[in-house]
């Protein structure tokens, strides 16, 4: 089986080396990059399963690039610097599946790499694919369909919106939704991160969006799916 492939785009050369030296001796295959304006590039040649990227580099900074349609094909996660909630919650809007500020752990990291790659692949006990009205979840191929028009949504849109069809009706709080959709906890993700996403899902597949049909919100609980 071929070793995940992991690209890891910083600046700073400390900072590749550490992320690379783990990322590796978890048996990885990592390639590095310092410069925002080669990601889409190095993305073409080297085919990466995921990028660990900083927001801050010369050339173009880590949101440029998740402006534009790489991130709605390579799962990502941001490093960053910012402790802003803005700067946050405006790199989820753009298409990142999570994100660790530094200064960071590295052993933090190596996991939340295995737990977004987890999350992206497909689970063989799964059913194929699940059918509502007016949408279509393709588990196999990941992919959307709303009204037989395909959807782009990132690795952890879909990773959300499987789990929540899957468990119709069924309401999740956000500490639920960040323990089984990005295995972690309100100690060390920002419950902000579930309301994001599925403010993007909302606006990708619900036709009037602030009336949501299939995700809805229960006040003071959380969000449940509706068949």
């Amino acid at each position: 089986m071929t070793a995940p492939k992991i690209l890891v785009v910083d600046d700073e050369p400390t900072v590749r080396e550490v992320v690379a030296q783990y990322l590796t001796r978890d048996g990885y295959q990592v390639r590095e990059l310092d410069r925002g304006d080669l990601v889409a590039t190095a993305v073409a040649q080297f085919q990466p399963d995921l990028i660990v990227l900083d927001i801050m580099l010369p050339g173009a900074s880590g949101l440029d690039f998740l402006r534009s349609s790489g991130a709605e094909r390579v799962p990502v996660i941001l490093l960053t610097a910012r402790v802003e909630e803005h700067d946050r919650v405006l790199g989820l809007e753009l298409g990142a599946d999570d994100y660790i500020s530094k200064p960071f752990s590295p052993r933090e990291l190596v996991a939340r790499v295995r737990t977004v790659l987890r999350r992206a692949q497909f689970s063989p006990t799964a059913p194929d694919a699940l059918h509502f009205e007016g949408l279509l979840l393709d588990l196999r191929a990941r992919e959307v369909l709303v009204d037989e028009r395909p959807v782009a949504l990132t690795a952890k849109e879909f990773d959300l919106l499987a789990f929540l069809a899957q468990a119709p009706r069924q309401v999740f709080s956000r500490a639920q939704l960040l323990h089984h959709v990005w295995d972690s906890s309100p100690d060390f993700q920002d419950p902000a991160t579930v309301t994001v996403h599925v403010r993007r899902l909302r606006n990708k597949i619900e036709a009037n969006p602030e009336h949501a049909r299939w995700i809805t919100t229960v006040w003071g609980v959380g969000y449940r799916f509706e068949p």
